[in-house]
């Protein structure tokens, strides 16, 4: 249906040199771009996101970061190195293959291509690199507000709108960069409307993701199954990245919102007394889960360069992230800008989560950092 849409919205000649048809602009969502590391002093660049080879040493070594509350944004623990965004290929390279590599071409690793697909059917329906089709990788670990990516979507708008001779942007958006757009609209409602005509957002988690942020908070992500795993960014290693970044607490499960039914984190959990041992199940609403995430990660931490680095649940990112989600709450959609939110329904997202089991429950709740959700 997408496709349909926008072959139709702009059939003519191919070999057009004056843009005919609104541009479109892609913004990936959370760990959709990819990144490099980029030495200050030589500028020179490595990818650490996304890569095959030597992936966990390099994500370790280059991409472990460190929240800074007095400017908002996590910073590298390597403080000779920069987190970059590649803008090739006029952005769409860093949201194209994420690991752009002979190798993952080779083999064809589809959970590598991004916006690949989509890209390549934009082309197809004649979309011009650069006149009318441009893509936004950004920095994800970064809150959806800060402003190094407010003003980089701003710049993707202008460009844009130059290029195509003054017409107006068709946004797509993927999971949480439905999140940044919105934080745009809250924040720059007038450039907004000054450069948008639709916005199109697909899988956007607008009401939080509880089933798999809560369980990344406390146990990390995987992003490839199976044997392609073992090539890739180990679960733990992703772990400590994503407790340093305001753009996982931005997605917890909104409180204030009115659920059908409340998201839980259950947890099979062992208690003694004296001689007597007993089994209960526990749960976590979207308020208490705080005080588990607290309690479960209070000794998380991690060896950098001969370093301890305690990670542990960061209260100054929640309220960080609270003050976006004070920010998203106030965005509304100016008026003129069409709307399509795009979402699945056959394919249930994580909602709940449960640790332990009846049989095998947890101990102590640090316990739950180093098992698997059931």
């Amino acid at each position: 249906m997408l496709r349909d849409y926008l072959c139709c919205c702009g059939e003519s000649d191919a070999d057009d040199v004056v843009a005919d048809r609104d541009p479109v602009l892609l913004v990936s969502g959370i760990a959709g771009s990819i990144l490099n590391s980029k030495k200050k002093k030589s500028g020179f660049e490595t990818r650490v996101w996304v890569r095959i080879m030597l992936a966990d040493l390099e994500f370790k070594k280059k991409l472990w970061s460190i929240y800074n509350p007095e400017t908002g944004y996590t910073e590298p623990l390597d403080d000779s190195t920069e987190i970059v965004v590649p803008q090739d290929d006029y952005g769409l390279y860093a949201i194209d293959i994420l690991d752009p590599s002979f190798f993952v071409k080779l083999l064809h690793v589809t959970d590598l291509y991004q916006f690949h697909d989509m890209i390549d059917m934009l082309v197809g329906c004649g979309y011009k690199k650069g006149t009318t089709l441009f893509g936004y990788g950004y920095d994800f670990r970064q809150s959806n507000r800060i402003g190094q990516l407010m003003d980089g979507l701003k710049e993707k708008l202008q460009t844009a709108y130059k290029a195509s001779g003054g017409r107006k942007v068709n946004i797509i958006s993927h999971s949480m960069g439905g999140l940044l757009v919105s934080c745009f609209i809250s924040l720059h409602s007038d450039i907004f409307t000054r450069y948008v005509n639709k916005w199109i957002t697909i899988a956007t988690p607008f009401q939080g993701a509880p089933g798999c942020v809560n369980d990344s908070i406390l146990t990390g992500m995987q992003f490839v199954d199976g044997f392609e795993s073992f090539f890739f960014v180990s679960r733990w290693s992703m772990h400590q990245l994503l407790l340093e970044c305001p753009s996982i607490y931005e997605m917890l499960p909104r409180p204030d919102f009115n659920w059908k039914k409340q998201p839980e984190i259950k947890v099979w959990r062992k208690h003694s007394n004296g001689e007597e041992t007993c089994v209960e199940l526990e749960s976590y609403g979207t308020n208490g889960c705080i005080t588990l995430f607290e309690e479960a990660l209070k000794n998380n931490e991690l060896k950098y360069g001969g370093k301890t680095v305690a990670l542990p649940f960061n209260l100054e990112i929640l309220k960080w992230a609270t003050g976006t989600l004070e920010v998203l709450s106030k965005t509304q959609l100016p008026e003129g800008v069409s709307f399509y939110n795009i979402y699945g329904t056959s394919c249930d997202t994580p909602f709940d989560v449960c640790y332990g089991s009846e049989s095998s429950p947890i101990d102590e709740l640090s316990e739950i950092c180093h098992t698997m959700v059931i």
